[in-house]
């Protein structure tokens, strides 16, 4: 007798398709037992698996694949990819774009997008069909501000740490975002994914530190160096989250990790490497980036001026 606890383990992990089902032995019969919950038109899972548990990847993974000609896209793909940035959500609902001329795809719990690819944007990942990383940014700008599409641009522009993250190259270029953009004129958000991209720069570590830079560009603030090593003699170099060298002032922007005891004992290794430097240094957290970051700008104006920076014009 079928007994659904013994599903081959592909289908365990999450929803699955009916084509899969098959192709592991399981039968229609067997497909419509009732432990066994049909989540839309060639689409099964577990009557009691737990959505709230399963990775997000695995839950629309499915939908990419029974919907032909078709891939996860907008909020969905942004999540998957785990992009920083702020983006309004629009509910419930796995985001599905299909490639036109096809319809538009019209599932339970699906929202649905008809559009144009190109080959190069979309993925195969781990068995699921995805809009690439450059093809989601342009694809939810349409929903995030200028500041939060900088935001996403700066995390795609960032060089990694192969000790630390795996891999040696960023995930986009500056020309790999320019053409997108050049490829899809007339889409809604475009012009806001422009001045996103007029704003992005190489070397920005975080959300945080990102929008600590426009705020301070938009203060009229020189514009700082972002995590460039600077010698402090004897040997000693830092690489500060944001730094003006003419200035001899570094920022540093710390979040809750800097609250560890060890990272403390750090920290204060670091503000005194700084000092014996001749280097100011000026510590945000959080807290200083409410309304609009004014306390964060107010402190870094107020170290540049004590070195000597006036504003001009």
């Amino acid at each position: 007798m079928f007994n659904p606890d013994r599903l081959p383990p592909p289908l365990v992990l999450g929803p699955f398709t009916v084509t899969e089902a098959r192709a592991l032995g399981l039968t229609d019969g067997q497909l419509r037992h009732a432990r066994i919950r049909r989540l839309g038109r060639g689409i099964r899972t577990l009557a009691e698996a737990d959505d709230d548990g399963t990775p997000l990847a695995l839950l629309a993974r499915p939908y990419s694949l029974a919907t032909g000609y078709s891939a996860v896209s907008h909020e969905t793909a942004f999540h998957i990819w785990g992009f920083p940035g702020f983006l309004p959500s629009t509910g419930s609902g796995i985001h599905i774009a299909r490639q036109s001329p096809h319809t538009t795809p019209r599932r339970p719990g699906v929202v649905g997008h008809k559009t144009q690819f190109f080959d190069d944007e979309v993925a195969f990942v781990d068995g699921l069909w995805i809009t690439t990383r450059v093809r989601t940014w342009l694809d939810c700008s349409r929903r995030m501000s200028e500041d939060e599409l900088t935001v996403v641009a700066d995390h795609l522009l960032r060089v990694p740490r192969p000790k630390f993250e795996g891999r040696s190259e960023p995930y986009a270029s500056i020309s790999d975002l320019d053409l997108i953009l050049d490829r899809h004129k007339g889409t809604p958000g475009i012009r806001k994914a422009r001045l996103a991209l007029g704003q992005a720069r190489v070397g920005s570590d975080s959300a945080p530190e990102t929008r600590l830079r426009l705020a301070l560009a938009r203060a009229r603030l020189p514009e700082a160096d972002l995590n460039t090593p600077v010698d402090l003699g004897n040997g000693v170099e830092r690489s500060p989250d944001l730094s003006f060298p003419v200035y001899k002032v570094a920022v540093e922007y710390e979040g809750r990790v800097h609250a560890d005891p060890a990272q403390v004992d750090r920290d204060i290794s670091r503000e005194e490497d700084y000092q014996r430097g001749g280097w100011q240094q000026v510590r945000i957290s959080n807290r200083h980036m409410d309304h609009e970051a004014h306390a964060a700008v107010a402190k870094v104006r107020a170290a540049l001026r004590r070195a000597g920076w006036r504003p001009t014009g």
